[in-house]
């Protein structure tokens, strides 16, 4: 049989063709191909994606430490600290830290002393960082047992009453309410007008200054003078606690060092 013929143009192309590969050779070319449609992929996917300037992490809340401020309350502030009596006398500031440490809001401790004798005289003072701190202490604490004591916590507002401001330049109308039961604190005597006059603005409690004792009297303060007149005919033998009250017109006095106090009239 004749060979069969060639044609030119084919026999340069079969000339020019690169060599046969070995199986080796094919699977590298592979690989490298496919290396190569990777990168290009993840540059493809890099460009279509923001920028990131930040590590992806999961969300988390940062919350500040709260922060508190020991200074005293300035003169705008309303009242923070608490009257502490029937204290024996080996309750110090320690023992008083103590017993509302776990308050966390305890500022201050002060136990009063005779200056003759340097001995207790049976109460203190007690400031806290602030009135709301104060105020759900007077609730929670007073008339419980104290700690390795015989008496219970005797608590209560300390030289203003309930709901006063240290300065308060507002016009105030005052009535005097006696015949209190031994247990009516400021915070209730309060209470018991608050709910029927809005213009209240403070109620006091007279209490003696060595025992803490209540005098059986005290002072309600009102903004307006017509609910104060409303009040003193209204309220007039109306229970607080146990025992109906006797109200009257608070005489007021001025005394030395300014500010205003009430007396009976």
């Amino acid at each position: 049989m004749a060979p069969m013929a060639i044609d030119p143009q084919q026999q340069q192309q079969y000339q020019h063709a690169p060599p046969p590969m070995n199986q080796q050779q094919w699977m590298m070319m592979q690989a490298q191909a496919q290396a190569q449609a990777q990168a290009q992929q993840h540059q493809s996917q890099a460009a279509m994606q923001p920028p990131q300037l930040w590590p992806q992490q999961s969300p988390q809340a940062v919350v500040p430490p709260p922060q508190y401020s020991a200074s005293p309350a300035s003169a705008t502030d309303e009242i923070r600290s608490l009257w502490i009596g029937d204290l024996q006398p080996w309750m110090d500031e320690a023992y008083i830290n103590t017993c509302f440490y776990n308050t966390g809001e305890l500022v201050s401790v002060k136990v009063i002393r005779n200056k003759q004798t340097g001995q207790p005289e049976g109460y203190g003072f007690l400031e806290f960082r602030s009135r709301a701190a104060a105020e759900q202490v007077l609730q929670s604490y007073n008339g419980v047992p104290m700690p390795n004591g015989e008496q219970n916590f005797r608590l209560n507002w300390a030289t203003l009453g309930a709901g006063e401001r240290r300065t308060d330049d507002t016009p105030d109308y005052t009535i005097f309410v006696g015949d209190l039961a031994a247990d009516v604190t400021d915070y209730l005597l309060q209470e018991t007008f608050k709910p029927h006059y809005s213009s209240v603005k403070g109620a006091k409690v007279v209490t003696d200054r060595t025992t803490g004792r209540s005098k059986g009297y005290g002072f309600v303060r009102f903004g307006d003078e017509t609910e104060q007149m409303r009040a003193m005919s209204e309220m007039n033998g109306a229970l607080c606690s146990t025992r109906p009250m006797r109200i009257g017109p608070a005489a007021t006095k001025k005394p030395i060092g300014g500010g205003q106090q009430y007396e009976k009239e």
